[in-house]
């Protein structure tokens, strides 16, 4: 690790030498007008310590900067659409590294309801759960390595948040996915009929695996997206939904598995 490393969650100088190159270069330029840009590394070891930590933005160690400099960023790379990009491309680059295409052609998606900290907007009850909060909806390839997610408040259906999940993948131009597994929470006739639409154009096929009886079991092929969830949670920030909009818990989520990719690539 680099001695410039102070805390736990700073990146490695290898780390940093995958990331620099994916984010947006600094557009000022010496003499030009405005202030000149903070330094990058500095500004995304601060995100990784809130998002591993928990702790508030204005609780954000002076050695990072202004927590508002650094939320600054957070934000608008997020605007940008910057942290999925980020993602997309490590997890490119962490499955060519495993022998398989870029894209993958099967996944599974669940759900998880999670309680909200004091916003009161776009939060709601799972009925099921009986939790008031929110619900994270992810899709993960086969490696359980994040492909999309979607952030709603708890009362809404697992079933619309696979629908909105399918449409921004698609919307991205990809169109390698082919299988999907998912669990019986997800078995409805206007869904079987959606999919069947969505079939002739992208031939995606869904699959419910269900469990064979009760207690703890390793579902077939959706296991790693439970496991995804379990990595998510190892950063604290995804112990509650903290953010007051639902795009910076998506964001964040991105974050976190950005991170994860880092690890595993440098």
């Amino acid at each position: 690790m680099s001695a410039c490393c102070q805390y736990g969650t700073d990146l490695t100088d290898e780390q940093w030498d995958v990331l620099h190159s994916l984010l947006p270069a600094p557009q000022w330029r010496p003499g030009g007008p405005g202030r000149p840009p903070c330094a990058r590394r500095r500004v995304i070891n601060g995100i990784l310590y809130v998002n591993k930590t928990g702790c508030q933005w204005r609780m954000l160690p002076k050695d990072f900067g202004p927590w508002e400099t650094v939320y600054g960023y957070f934000r608008r790379w997020r605007r940008e659409g910057v942290w999925g990009r980020v993602m997309t491309e490590l997890r490119h680059y962490e499955r060519r590294g495993q022998g398989r295409l870029a894209e993958p052609s099967a996944g599974a998606i669940d759900s998880q309801s999670v309680k909200t900290a004091t916003q009161g907007s776009e939060v709601g009850f799972d009925g099921n759960k009986k939790i008031k909060g929110r619900k994270r909806h992810l899709l993960v390839d086969t490696l359980g390595l994040l492909v999309a997610v979607v952030v709603t408040a708890a009362n809404v259906d697992d079933r619309q948040g696979l629908v909105e999940l399918l449409n921004r993948y698609f919307a991205k131009g990809t169109t390698r996915l082919r299988k999907l597994w998912v669990d019986g929470g997800y078995l409805a006739a206007w869904l079987r009929e959606w999919v069947w639409g969505l079939k002739q154009t992208h031939k995606i096929d869904l699959e419910v695996v269900e469990r064979a009886g009760k207690g703890f079991q390793v579902v077939p092929y959706r296991w790693v997206v439970e496991r995804t969830f379990a990595w998510l949670l190892n950063y604290r920030r995804h112990r509650c939904d903290y953010e007051v909009l639902t795009a910076n818990s998506e964001a964040m989520i991105q974050v976190s598995m950005i991170h994860l990719l880092l690890k595993r690539l440098a």
